[in-house]
């Protein structure tokens, strides 16, 4: 067996959970206190049930692009001959974290600004908490259909940021 690699895997999956959960944690906090600070989801409201949960996936497809390349400088830290510090490995893991954040806030603003758009005079979160399931169903799914079409793109942008060693041009 290679004990190095169990532990850098072992390492990376706890990395995964603790990151998923603590941005949904804190994401969650972010949207109950500003928009729906009266609804609970085990309460009767299935609109805000849908709504977060369509949160929650979109929040996940991000972070599914995400996470590979803070386990790749993780990777390059162990690997490379010359060492990479847990410092500048904080950093860029930090640095991909606000990315994936301000994206993910990006997303989640033009869909309710593309909501507001397409529907003149319907206040998406007063219908939400109103229990308008419709409306919901239609806000999470271009939250998806967004994030799914933005999630290759955001992969790309972080993946540019990893520190590959230099390579040599053999052409």
């Amino acid at each position: 067996m290679n004990t190095s690699l169990f532990f850098l895997a072992l390492f990376e999956i706890i990395l995964s959970i603790i990151v998923t959960v603590t941005v949904v944690y804190v994401s969650y906090g972010i949207l109950k206190r500003l928009f729906f600070k009266n609804q609970e989801v085990e309460g009767n409201n299935m609109a805000f049930t849908i709504f977060m949960s369509g949160i929650i996936i979109s929040l996940g497809l991000i972070l599914s692009e995400i996470l590979p390349s803070i386990t790749n400088v993780v990777r390059l830290s162990v690997n490379q001959q010359e060492n990479i510090d847990f410092i500048t490995v904080a950093k860029y893991s930090s640095l991909y974290l606000v990315i994936g954040f301000v994206t993910a806030l990006f997303i989640n603003a033009s869909v309710f600004i593309l909501f507001s758009f397409l529907t003149k005079g319907v206040n998406e979160f007063k219908e939400i908490q109103k229990n308008n399931v419709a409306v919901s169903i239609m806000v999470v799914s271009l939250l998806l259909s967004i994030t799914l079409i933005a999630k290759d793109s955001i992969a790309l942008l972080i993946s540019s940021l990893v520190p590959y060693p230099e390579v040599a041009n053999f052409l």
